[in-house]
């Protein structure tokens, strides 16, 4: 009975990350979209001084301006929210798919045969080319250079 208690409560404690609870007040926690999409009525339309059209029709104008963009953006969202989500969640899938199973992969395989070409070509280098160098450097170390201011 104890342990069968203690197991339920383990299940509990852990939860699955697809069922986490979201927060449905701030709903753009890491302020991805916090420049992007903030327009407001005064962003887009503005009257300069001395041309001014009548209070009411300003008054309407702001109001409709504010509930048409906030209708219209819930009807879309109704609308091709979920649908988007599936196609973005599929998408994402596939790059991590992609990058788990192949980029991976491919780098790991990469930086193997990498390691063997590479100290094969670091012996080559010091076999041909360190005495090659070491001769030139043999040779040119008695050349003296001499300035002289010619009148």
């Amino acid at each position: 009975m104890a342990e069968e208690q203690a197991e339920l409560e383990e299940r509990i404690i852990v939860k699955d990350q697809h069922t986490k609870e979201i927060d449905l007040v701030n709903r753009d926690p890491k302020h991805i979209n916090e420049d992007v999409v903030k327009v407001d009525f005064e962003d887009v339309i503005a009257e300069p001084v001395g041309t001014y059209s009548f209070d009411g029709v300003w008054k309407t104008s702001y109001t409709t301006f504010t509930v048409s963009k906030y209708w219209c953006y819930r009807l879309l969202s109704a609308i091709l929210g979920i649908p988007l989500a599936v196609i973005w969640g599929f998408l994402f899938d596939l790059i991590s798919f992609c990058h788990i199973w192949a980029v991976v992969p491919c780098i790991k395989s990469y930086l193997i045969e990498i390691q063997c070409v590479s100290r094969i070509y670091s012996l080559c280098i010091h076999t041909f080319c360190d005495p090659l160098f070491e001769a030139l450097s043999k040779i040119c170390s008695n050349i003296r250079v001499a300035l002289r201011k010619e009148i």
